[in-house]
């Protein structure tokens, strides 16, 4: 342990370095969803049901939209996790003494984040009730996983995971494998080029990649249901870009250890961020900004989007397409650092 001095680096600190980063980062109340209200009513009632459920912690109204259509394009583009509905006899209703009724539609493909709102909105009418000393019911409605099925959102977000898992581990593995036994400086001397050596070790893994992921998905859909309401096709497209990436990370890893043990210990310690972090398994609304500003730095957070806004959502290359340039762009950017840092290194 002494003469391997990386390995031992790595055992002590990289415990300590997750510790801290997970135990600050890592929230499961979601509050302040960003909120945009149709204020149908346009009365000082309406104004004042907003304002309590605002004040409630649980929204942050970040607009107020014209029309339904334009309700719907925030959230399904993710610019809004809920909306707050007035209809136009909401004060009527009240100076008649009758119950007066809000809606209040969430963005539920994440149940986890979206439980907050829903509890919220349920007291909202309570709360306001006093304005006009007559009663208030507010309605939930939950958008893209009504019945709140946590393996609707869970199974997409798993097949980010495994493609992480295998393309970063694999790849890192296969490549210090090689060094040890002296094979890979054998092609190395061979007339093929750098770039093309290494983009011939990660091409293989592209297909198993895309096995993965589509045993994935027809399991799921077989057993748990999980809907597939996009562009499949579009979905493999996006895909390439994900993968690309992860393989170009495990060759980054290669090129910075020595041995099989080095390579998977640093695996594991890029893996867990982009479980953590990237919002499969808790909100990324919850965490503190400087966690999610580190979160942007994932390429999994990313393709999370991709991966629930096709299949939970239906979406398309116009919402999606910011996701997948920034996919395309950590594809090309770690293939190319990891052949140049390559190159240098049996140099």
């Amino acid at each position: 342990m002494r003469r391997d001095r990386l390995t031992l680096a790595m055992m002590v600190g990289v415990p300590i370095v997750q510790l801290a980063l997970f135990g600050y980062a890592i929230r499961t109340e979601v509050r302040h969803l960003p909120t945009v209200v149709l204020d149908e009513s346009r009365s000082s009632d309406s104004r004042a049901l907003v304002a309590v459920m605002q004040n409630s912690g649980d929204f942050d109204v970040v607009a107020h939209v014209r029309d339904r259509d334009e309700l719907a394009d925030a959230i399904r583009s993710g610019r809004a996790r809920a909306a707050v509905v007035v209809p136009p006899d909401f004060q009527h209703d009240l100076k008649r003494g009758r119950t007066a009724q809000a809606q209040v539609i969430v963005d539920a493909a994440d149940p986890m984040a979206s439980s907050a709102a829903i509890a919220g909105a349920s007291l909202a009418g309570a709360r306001a009730g006093p304005v006009r000393a007559s009663p208030i019911d507010v309605r939930v409605r939950p958008w893209y996983n009504p019945a709140l099925r946590s393996e609707t959102y869970i199974v997409p977000g798993i097949v980010g995971v495994l493609l992480t898992l295998t393309m970063l581990l694999i790849t890192s593995m296969a490549v210090v494998r090689e060094r040890e036994r002296g094979t890979l400086e054998q092609l190395v001397v061979t007339p093929v080029g750098k770039t093309s050596l290494m983009l011939g070790k990660i091409l293989p893994f592209v297909l198993v990649g895309y096995v993965q992921m589509t045993n994935v998905l027809v399991m799921g859909w077989l057993l748990f249901g999980v809907p597939v309401q996009g562009s499949v096709p579009l979905l493999y497209a996006i895909t390439l870009a994900f993968i690309v990436a992860m393989l170009g990370l495990g060759l980054l890893v290669s090129t910075l250890v020595r041995t099989q043990l080095q390579a998977m210990q640093l695996s594991f310690f890029l893996i867990l961020p982009n479980i953590l972090l990237s919002g499969f398994m808790f909100p990324r609304e919850a965490m503190p900004e400087p966690a999610q500003w580190l979160g942007l730095l994932l390429p999994l957070t990313y393709y999370l989007r991709v991966l629930r806004g096709i299949l939970l959502k239906g979406l398309g290359t116009e919402y999606l397409w910011r996701d997948a340039l920034v996919l395309s762009a950590f594809a090309i950017g770690m293939v190319a650092v990891s052949v140049r840092r390559f190159s240098k290194t049996l140099e």
